[in-house]
Parts: structure tokens; sequence; C-alpha cells
């Protein structure tokens, strides 16, 4: 019992649908941006299971019992129950379930089957399915070994219901559930509905005149949810969200009570029918509603989503495995344990339908970006190779680790050296996750247990906001050193012409790990192929598609035996130079004897228009009328750093027709138009500006102090200066958050670029004052002035959440 406590609590926090949002701009619906539409609906039948342990034996184990078996499904924070069956080791459960799923792929579900007991529960096995291939299949019907035990097998049905914003299909939908039993106590839904509960106005105040603290209770049919409390105000605001099943959206209603925290009195109600919502643009309403049984002008701020739930039509159910033996062993039809046997539907007791044209991918399909990495080098790094108990410092033989999205990347040793340069290159492609990061680890190669020289990590999020970074991190948990990362956020474009651009920058680029950059990415859609030969038996082909692109290499899921199988799965690679580069296709029985091949020359799809090739073509080596269905989409990955052509004649180059795109500057961060802060000027009483960006992320739990430059400083010599920045965070007696930058020799217009992390929390940050100065690096004996300009800022000054970036000026030593 405690360990389930335990884990919901944790569920609680870290599980989808979850996100913390961090609004940027104004006029956002943060409820919508917390908890956006899910990608889909998973109906699960629970139907039976064979084989299981026996758990209750008689006569210390000497003779077999049974057991009383129930099972447990979990997705995210969503877990059912099932009833428990006495005394049976084939129960039958015959049960429904419907789970919203947020992410995919990402999501998977858990199903565990226990023993009933008076006193803790047996376990007899668990089994895990990744959704994604569950919206690659539409309907998944097969058995499931059950893994950690010795015996045993699930009997599952899943289903993948689409949302659809059109109340088309409602009808049908309806009259297909009324035909569908299951034990549990909820009829099959029709459609999910989202509501984002935004904010009230004008609310009635209680007696005595006191402000109220309102609550929302949003109630359909029998389910009730309850917003969070705004405690003493008339007009609060919520930004929550809330997703109900809806059986039939023609007959039902939203009931909204508006209350004071003490569920006793009423502040308003309002009641919403969802036929009136069925009548609307894409079956949505964001507006303001009057409230009733409430003050003239009070009133309440919704929107409301409704989605139908649709099975594809493509979405032929698969035929069941073969029930498991009785050993449990694993070696039939479902042997493996974690993955069912998918099975395609293209059956030939069916009829045909007209073949389709073109593709029908998901929508987010070639929605996936690239993330260039450059590990340029580290400073200052803790010597860890000591001599004589630690009496003389050696060096270190540092590395560094890159974890993104489940890929590590490592890179190579340098020997003795506390301030290497790897000068290594990574790419990786990422799907836009909420939350997602990219952890950076370094360590010293030792010969029995390597030691820890630091680590940091950066958001996906900021890095796709500023798309280009070029910068020093701090090292965390750790004494000194710092690393410099150049990070771009590729876009991707469909420029033909930029093509050469950019594949004459990188033929002048090298890095230490042989890293060649690319030029695009290829993203590929194969949906299936029609006319395919027979096996040399005369039976109907088990068909597996694998793709092929200059050493890497994906196959998709075998389809059941047809002669037009169909896959609709999505694949991604990194193209180098797509003019010389040749897709390969090859299509096997059962990864045996083949049945045709496609060479694809991505020159070919160079010459399409928008770089998207999309038809059926003629596969090698097989029957004349066989085909492949697959669409082939380009993007050229442009990158800041590659030069820009310009026409002659045109100004601002250096009269060649070349111009360098400037260096990453956060400019996109500078909020200018926000009052109560100093902006920088150029006022002649300054000794210069210094450029910051000080924020707050509560995601990580730290206080973030980025330095970019200095502008405008006074000169210390006739030889110019050589400044740095220093600061700390006040109050500090010990000095432990002080803090300097690297040295800019003879500059007057310094780039630092450097951030600076602080575990502290929200409150003991908004209690610190910046005390900040821009000195001028002067030997012992030198006459020179040290102290350029000084800076005290009081941190409950900034909104740290949203975080500021902008020029402050600097008081000189004088004043």
């Amino acid at each position: 019992m405690s360990d389930t406590m335990i884990m919901d609590a944790i569920a609680s926090f870290l599980v989808l649908p979850n996100r913390l949002t961090v609004p940027l701009v104004a006029d956002l619906h943060v409820a919508q941006l917390r908890s956006p539409l899910p990608r889909g609906v998973v109906r699960i039948h629970l139907l039976e299971a064979e084989d299981l342990t026996a758990k209750d034996t008689v006569i210390k184990g000497l003779i077999d019992g049974k057991s009383d078996p129930y099972a447990v499904i979990r997705v995210g924070t969503q877990i059912f129950t099932s009833h428990h069956v006495d005394s049976n080791l084939n129960p039958q459960w015959r049960e429904m379930y419907e789970v919203i799923v947020h992410e995919v792929p990402g999501q998977e579900l858990e199903v565990e089957v226990f023993d009933k007991d008076p006193d803790q529960d047996d376990f007899l096995g668990r089994v895990k399915v990744d959704l994604d291939i569950v919206k690659k299949a539409r309907v998944v019907d097969d058995w499931f070994n059950l893994k950690d035990v010795s015996t045993g097998s699930v009997h599952l049905r899943l289903e993948w219901l689409s949302l659809l914003s059109s109340a088309d299909r409602l009808s049908e939908v309806i009259q297909t559930n009324q035909n569908l039993t299951s034990k549990t106590a909820d009829p099959p839904s029709a459609a999910i509905l989202a509501i984002y509960l935004d904010q009230a106005h004008a609310l009635p105040m209680r007696k005595g005149n006191k402000e109220p603290s309102p609550m929302v209770q949003i109630s359909i049919q029998d389910t009730t949810k309850e917003s969070k409390t705004c405690y003493g105000t008339s007009s609060p605001v919520w930004e929550d969200a809330f997703t109900f099943f809806i059986q039939d959206p023609r007959k039902q209603d939203i009931d909204i009570q508006v209350k004071d925290d003490d569920r006793a009195f009423s502040l308003g109600s309002l009641t919403i029918s969802l036929a009136r919502l069925l009548a609307t643009h894409e079956l949505n309403m964001d507006q303001w509603f009057q409230l009733e049984n409430s003050g003239s002008a009070s009133r309440i701020y919704i929107k409301i989503v409704l989605r139908v739930l649709w099975l594809s039509d493509h979405a032929t159910p698969t035929t069941p495995s073969p029930h498991p033996s009785a050993s449990g062993s694993g070696t039939g039809n479902g042997g493996n344990k974690s993955e069912p046997n998918l099975m395609g539907s293209g059956g030939s007791a069916k009829p045909q339908p007209a073949r389709p044209q073109h593709t029908t991918p998901d929508p987010d399909f070639a929605s996936e970006g690239v993330l260039r990495i450059h590990l340029v080098e580290a400073q200052n790094l803790i010597a860890k190779d000591n001599f004589m108990g630690g009496i003389v410092k050696g060096k270190s033989d540092p590395y560094v680790k890159i974890r993104v999205a489940g890929i590590t990347f490592r890179s190579h040793t340098i020997k003795e050296n506390l301030n290497p340069t790897w000068n290594e290159l990574y790419e990786v492609i990422l799907t836009q996750l909420p939350g997602q990061e990219i952890q950076f680890e370094l360590f010293d190669k030792d010969i029995d247990q390597d030691d820890f020289l630091g680590r940091f990590k950066l958001s996906l999020r900021d890095i796709i906001s500023a798309q280009f970074i070029d910068t020093w991190y701090t090292l965390n948990d750790v004494k000194s050193g710092r690393v410099h990362l150049v990070l771009e956020w590729m876009p991707r474009v469909s420029d033909l012409p930029r093509l050469e651009q950019i594949l004459q920058f990188q033929s002048q680029k090298s890095y230490q790990n042989k890293v060649v950059p690319s030029a695009a990415v290829l993203f590929v859609y194969v949906e299936h192929a029609h006319g395919l030969p027979l096996k040399k038996s005369g039976k109907e082909p088990k068909v597996g598609a694998e793709i092929i692109l200059k050493g890497v290499s994906y196959r998709t899921k075998i389809c059941e035996r047809s002669t037009s199988p169909r896959w609709d799965e999505a694949f991604h690679f990194l193209v180098r130079d797509p003019r010389d580069e040749t897709l390969t296709v090859k299509l096997s029985h059962s990864w045996g004897q083949a049945l045709g091949s496609l060479t694809l020359p991505l020159r070919e799809v160079l010459a399409e228009p928008g770089l998207v090739l999309d038809r059926w073509l003629i596969l090698d080596g097989a029957l004349p009328e066989s085909q492949i269905l697959m669409r082939a989409t380009l993007k050229i990955l442009d990158t800041q750093l590659a030069v820009c052509r310009k026409a002659p004649g045109d100004g601002g180059n250096d009269g060649n027709g070349v111009e360098m795109v400037p260096k990453w500057d956060p400019s996109h961060l500078d909020l200018r138009h926000r009052g109560g802060f100093p902006i920088g000027s150029d006022n002649a009483g300054t000794a210069g500006q210094v450029k910051l960006t000080i924020s707050y992320s509560t995601e990580e739990g730290r206080l973030f102090i980025t330095v970019h430059a200095c502008r405008s400083l006074a000169s210390c010599s006739k030889d110019s200066a050589d400044p740095y920045v220093s600061f700390i965070l006040l109050p500090d007696k010990k000095a432990t958050t002080k803090r300097r930058t690297a040295t800019k020799k003879r500059d007057l217009n310094p780039e630092f670029n450097e951030r600076f992390d602080f575990d502290f929390s929200l409150e003991e940050s908004i209690q610190r004052r910046l005390d900040l100065s821009v000195k001028n690096n002067v030997s012992f004996m030198s006459r020179e002035r040290e102290l350029i300009g000084k800076l005290q800022l009081d941190l409950d000054q900034i909104d740290l959440k949203t975080g500021v970036t902008q020029w402050y000026d600097l008081v000189p030593e004088a004043n």
C-alpha cells in the first residue's frame, strides 16, 4: 500500500499530462498551454488471461491451488483496477477502459496482474505496450506474455481513437458504440470534452462586504471536477483545465457552479447544453458567459472544445495470435514478451476500395527538428589526478557525456589538461516535447572509476526560442569549471538555391570527431504496397519493409498475410548531401524471401515542387503491377553560420558579394516595454553599460544570471582596458555566491555570454541584491585604475519567473 501511495504522489508531479508553463507574452490561455488537447484516446479491452501462476497453494506448497487474479491498468496518472476472479488461472474479465494519450511516442500502457489475498496481494506478472504502436496500427488484438514470471499471458484489444473537429460522424460513432458490450459500468464514449477555465469578473461579495474565495465545480452527468481556490478576490484567475468523456453530446449538459471555498455559499451558476456546441465551427466556444443567480455584472470566461472519437476506416481488427503454449516460455506467435504480433489490414476477404493516389500521413508527420551541438572547449576544470597524497596537484583527463531524448554522446578523452579543446559536433533529430532537457556531465578518465568534474543541463525550449546560442556554461556541483558550447536549432527550409550555400559552408568545416554536418533531413512515410508476388509455396506473404539510407536502416512492422500490406509508418534520416545519396526500400516475407525493392536517388526529390515526392512507385524484382505508395520530404537545414550571398551593388558587404550572418544576440528576450526598470541610455555621466539576463526556472529550482556583454566602457589607460565582470548576491557573508567572467584583452565593448546558476528557491532569490562590478584586470604594481563601474540591483524589482534581458547603466567609481 505504501509503495502505491509513493508512486501516485510522484506521478502526480512527474507524469504526463502535467506541464509547467511559463507564459512569455500576454493574452495567452495558460490552461490550454498547460493542458493541450491530447493526441488521441486509446480504448483498452481487458479480455482474458491464461496459464497464470498459482499462488494460493495448500499444505505448504505441496499441492498447487489457484489464484484470485485481477489487473491494474496504468497510463501515466490514469489508473484502473479490474474486478477479481475467484480461484481461476484462466480468468475472463471482458472489461473496457478509455485513456487519454498526450504524447506518442513517449507514453506506455502498463498492465500488472495480481492475486487477491487478505493480507498482501501476490504479483502475477506485467506487460508494457508502447502506445505509438497502437497509434500506427489503429487496432491491436493480441496475446501478450507476462514479464518477470515463468508463465502466463493476457489478451488485450487496443483501439486508437482519433479526434475529429466535426460532428459529421457523431451519429455513426454513437450507433457503433451501442453494439459494444463490457462488464464495466461506463458505456463507450463518443467524444471527449476539454474545458479551459480561465477567469471570472465581478463576483458577488460575501456577507459583511468581504471578498469571496471562489472555486468552481464542473459537472457532466455523474462526474464532478473542482478547480483550485483563489483566495480573497471577486475577480479570480484559475487557469485550470479539465477533460471529460462524453457518451452522447446531443443529450448532455455542462453544469458550472461557482462557490465560496466553504462549498456552501453560491456565487453563481451556469448551464451549457452540449448540443449548442455541436452547432459551432470546429466544435468549440471561447467567450465570456453571464452567470446566473449572481451579480448583474458577474461573468466567467471559459473555452470549451469538443472532439468526436473516431476509429479510422482503415483500422481493420487484427486476428489474435494463437494462445501461447502452457509452458509460458514465449516461443509461439506472441513470443516477444513486450510487443504485440501486429497484423495488417490488407486481407483478401474484403473487397478493395479504389486506390488513393497520394499518402495520408498524420498531421504531425515531418514536424521533428534537428539540434546541432558543437562542444568547443572547457576551462578551469578541477585537477583530480593528484600525487603524493594530494600535496602535488596534477591534471585531469576530461571527457564529456551528452544525454538527450534517450541518446548518449561521448566525447574523446583529452590527456592531462584542465583547459581542454574538443571541437566535436553532434546532431540529433528531436520531437518537441514539453520539459525536454539536454544534460551535460564531465568526467576525469581513470583506470578504475572515473571522477566527476561537474554537470549542467539546458532546456530544449530555451534553445528553440533562441535558435542559435554561443556561450559559456558554468559547471554545477563543483568548485570551478565552465564549458563553451555552440547550440543551434536548425531552421528547416525548402529553398533549393540555399542548399549550394550550405554545402559550400559545410565543406570548409572540420571537427575532431570526423562528423560531417548534415545539409538536410529526410522524412519518409511508407503507407502501403499493392500487387506483391506470392510466396514460392503459393501462400500470401507476411510483408515487412526495410528503409535504408547510407548505412542507417529502419524496419516497419510485419503485416499479416496479404499481397497489399498497409504499414502507415514514418521514419527520418540526416542527409549530408542530397545530391549524391540514395534511399533504398526492400520488401520481404518476414525478412527472408525478397518481394521487390525500390531505389530512389534523392536528387529526384530535389526536382519535386516543395521538395516533396508523394506517389506510387514501381518495385524492381517483383511483378509488373507491384508498386508501393510512399512520401519522401526533404527539408534543408539552414544555419546562421553559413554565408548569405547578396546581389552585386547591394550595400553592407565587403565588395565580393559575401556577407557573414552576425553572431547570435539574445535581443529577442529584451523586454524594454516593461515598466519599472531603468533602461540603459547614452548618458555622459555613466561608465558604460552591462547587458544581463536575470531569470528563475521553477522547473529546475535555479536562479540564472547571464552576463552577455558591456559597451562604451571608460578607458583605463592609453591602451584601452582589459575588462572582466565580477558580482556577488548580497547578503552573503562567506562570499559563496561570488562569480567572475573571463578577461577580455583591450576591448571597451567586450562580449562574455557566460551563464551562472544558483541553487536558490524563488523566495530566497527575491530577497537577494545583485552587487556587480566591471573591472580592469591590472597587475599588482600597476597604477592603472581597477574599477570601471558598478551596478546594484534588488532582484525583488524583477519579474524573475518571466525573466528580463536589458542593458543597465554602470555607475562610475567617483559616484
